[in-house]
């Protein structure tokens, strides 16, 4: 990576880039139900900024730009002593920066957030269709322990 990336919480100027390159990256099952416009998105992104159990985060190169994105979600539960769990959630890189080792840096700096929430647990899913993330996450440490189901309502 030649461009130095910073990840910091999304604010509203980061928006109109984020829904670009989360929607760039949607698989099927996601095709036709997305808005066209990115100003829809907005409610949404502040309902997520005030969360108290949640972030969004962006990687951002040295111009400013989104390059990289990814939600965290801290769960309460039961098992291993009430320790929350983290769970990631859309974790995209814009195209053109991907393998340049953006999508390593965010994901590192998710496991710092998780660790100093004292979390047991770092989770997420992908879809199927996603082969190339699944090498990533498997080359970070990541282990394909669980079998996933998804319903669709819309």
């Amino acid at each position: 990576m030649t461009d130095p990336i910073r990840i910091e919480k999304a604010e509203p100027s980061h928006l109109q880039e984020l829904v670009a390159i989360i929607n760039a990256g949607a698989t099927r099952v996601r095709e036709d139900k997305e808005f066209a416009d990115w100003q829809d998105y907005r409610s949404a992104f502040e309902a997520m900024r005030a969360a108290p159990e949640m972030d969004i985060y962006v990687a951002l190169n040295s111009a400013g730009e989104v390059v990289g994105t990814f939600q965290i979600h801290f769960l309460k539960g039961l098992a291993f002593q009430g320790r929350p769990r983290v769970e990631l959630e859309s974790v995209h890189v814009r195209a053109d920066q991907q393998g340049t080792g953006v999508g390593r840096k965010m994901m590192a700096f998710a496991q710092e957030l998780a660790e100093r929430a004292n979390a047991c647990i770092i989770q997420l899913t992908s879809n199927k269709e996603r082969e190339g993330s699944h090498h990533f996450y498997k080359r970070l440490g990541y282990d394909q322990s669980h079998l996933g189901y998804k319903k669709m309502l819309m």
